[in-house]
């Protein structure tokens, strides 16, 4: 899926996008994409301003950026800027940035920068927040525990429960959602359950609805098991789990079906009419998705209060040793567009 933002009159959303672990690809790829929809998208850069001001230069001096101190954010909020610069929130490194090498120093520097974007986000200042890749090791070195974006965002928003959903490929609106995300297979099952299923189903109904402004969205649910379970010859969660929670959110008006073997699900005739598919666990789901839009891809939470999108890849600590030129920004444009049409989808109702 390659989202279509074009350069509508009126007024361009804001969006706050975090520039991830400063060692990585994050700056370079933050700073392209913002300054490429620029037009479009009023991009609100968050990281440290003297490197991103230093990135910039070496990428292009064209760029033109205005920094901004947290304080003065807090105090007066955003100015009006055009789109011949990027405004950029400084969030300071505590230690020199050296391309490719981590240092724990900078850990809560990086965590800073989905603090203000949240803080911005719910208060209004932003409508939406993109993030680039950050690195989890460098953030728990620094003495916070922290296992990824999706769950510190749930924890920073009061948010019981939020899915991960994939959105890319050539197919329109291939969209993947997972009910499980980083478990081991031995714990995948026994997290499937009745209610757990049911949340998630909700959640993506709702925000289909809601942050996509489908109607009435159509979700095809793959089974757990090889076959969807062969009728319980190869395991009963798909009768004793996943058809009992089908039948119950179809009663709340779900469009929800299934479950279908995930070996033959993601074909043209079935995705045709489908907005998304609710795959069971991680590797189930995503190397579809991934092989069909790997670097175009965006990640998105579903079932926070704002809307969030993100890269489908990694920090590349080894390509940004290499210097300056060589990121691809393509995961980082697809997921700033969808950030942006989300926004716009979402003030539309």
């Amino acid at each position: 899926m390659t989202a279509k933002l074009s350069a509508a009159p009126g007024r361009r959303p804001t969006l706050a996008i975090t520039c991830g672990e400063p060692a990585g690809i994050g700056p370079e790829i933050s700073i392209k994409a913002a300054w490429a929809l620029r037009d479009q998208v009023r991009c609100v850069l968050l990281g440290d301003a003297a490197l991103l001001a230093q990135t910039a230069q070496l990428l292009d001096p064209a760029i033109t950026l205005s920094a901004l101190s947290l304080q003065a954010f807090n105090n007066s909020g955003l100015p009006d800027f055009p789109g011949n610069r990027l405004i950029v929130i400084d969030c300071p490194v505590n230690e020199p940035v050296m391309a490719g090498v981590l240092d724990a120093r900078n850990g809560r520097a990086v965590l800073q920068t989905l603090d203000v974007a949240v803080a911005g986000a719910l208060s209004g200042h932003f409508e939406a927040m993109v993030t680039a890749p950050l690195q989890k090791s460098t953030i728990n070195d620094a003495g916070v525990a922290f296992t990824g974006h999706t769950e510190y965002l749930a924890q920073r928003t009061g948010t019981a429960q939020v899915v991960m959903m994939l959105a890319g490929g050539q197919a329109p609106h291939l969209r993947v959602a997972l009910a499980t995300t980083h478990l081991s297979l031995r714990e995948v099952a026994d997290a499937i359950t009745f209610d757990s299923l049911s949340r998630v189903l909700n959640i993506i109904d709702h925000d289909l609805r809601h942050k996509f402004a489908i109607a009435k969205p159509r979700i095809l649910v793959t089974g757990l098991n090889p076959h969807a379970g062969e009728n319980g010859y190869l395991g009963r969660e798909e009768i004793d789990v996943i058809i009992p929670a089908l039948q119950a959110a179809q009663q709340r008006g779900i469009d929800a079906v299934g479950p279908y073997p995930a070996d033959t699900l993601f074909q043209k005739k079935y995705l045709d009419h489908a907005d998304c598919v609710l795959a069971m666990y991680h590797d189930q789901g995503l190397p579809v998705l991934k092989f069909a839009s790997f670097g175009q891809g965006v990640n998105i939470t579903l079932g926070l209060p704002i809307i969030r999108t993100s890269v489908d890849h990694g920090t590349a600590l080894d390509l940004a040793a290499q210097g300056f030129g060589r990121a691809d920004e393509g995961s980082m444009i697809e997921a700033i567009k969808t950030a942006a049409l989300m926004a716009r989808a979402k003030n539309s109702l």
